[in-house]
């Protein structure tokens, strides 16, 4: 079974591509997963969304995977703290709260330094507030079932599709994507896909 960083380019997901490649990983320390081990079997040219909030010895763990993503080629992105993204010359990633909140430093850091912006969408509102903010891509979720909200209210790929070709800015499809899933975003208007476990299913 090919993987999905495999079966991403033979897909045509249809969507417009921002200056981001069409694969992204984030990281979760709820799930312990290796955000190490993870990164350094990315293809070259991703993105890494750093997320393990609140962990002790966070800034050291995303100083380490810095050096990593620099070494492969990797986009690195610090989710929600600027002090930290800045000192690893790295972009920021917004969930979606703290996106309908974005300071002014913020805005001018992106205008300035060039760096990728990315914040979390969960539907058209928060989509319209990421395109307002100038963020570079929302990633927009959860598209299917997830283990990390079991039970919990999805997208499903024909509402996904239909936020994603009515959005201001490119839009990544994140929740439950695997090799099945996958396919059923095909012409979706997806301008990539974004995974917390699912790089090998």
């Amino acid at each position: 079974m090919r993987t999905l960083a495999e079966l991403i380019p033979h897909l045509k997901l249809g969507g417009r591509r921002p200056p981001l490649p069409p694969l992204a990983l984030l990281t979760d320390h709820t799930r312990r997963v290796d955000p190490l081990a993870a990164a350094a079997v990315l293809p070259p040219g991703s993105l890494v969304v750093f997320r393990h909030y609140d962990m002790p010895g966070r800034a050291g763990l995303a100083a380490h995977l810095a050096r990593l993503c620099r070494a492969r080629r990797l986009v690195l992105l610090v989710a929600a703290d600027l002090d930290l993204a800045v000192r690893l010359g790295a972009g920021v990633h917004l969930p979606e709260g703290l996106a309908v909140a974005a300071s002014s430093r913020l805005r001018l850091w992106h205008r300035r330094r060039g760096r990728c912006l990315t914040a979390a969408a969960h539907g058209r509102l928060a989509l319209c507030r990421a395109a307002a903010l100038g963020a570079d891509a929302a990633l927009l979720s959860p598209v299917f079932p997830t283990a990390s909200h079991p039970g919990g209210k999805t997208l499903g790929p024909l509402h996904f599709r239909r936020l994603a070709r009515g959005a201001a800015l490119p839009v990544y499809a994140l929740g439950g994507i695997s090799g099945a899933t996958l396919r059923q975003l095909t012409a979706s208007g997806a301008a990539g896909i974004a995974t917390v476990s699912g790089l090998h299913r």
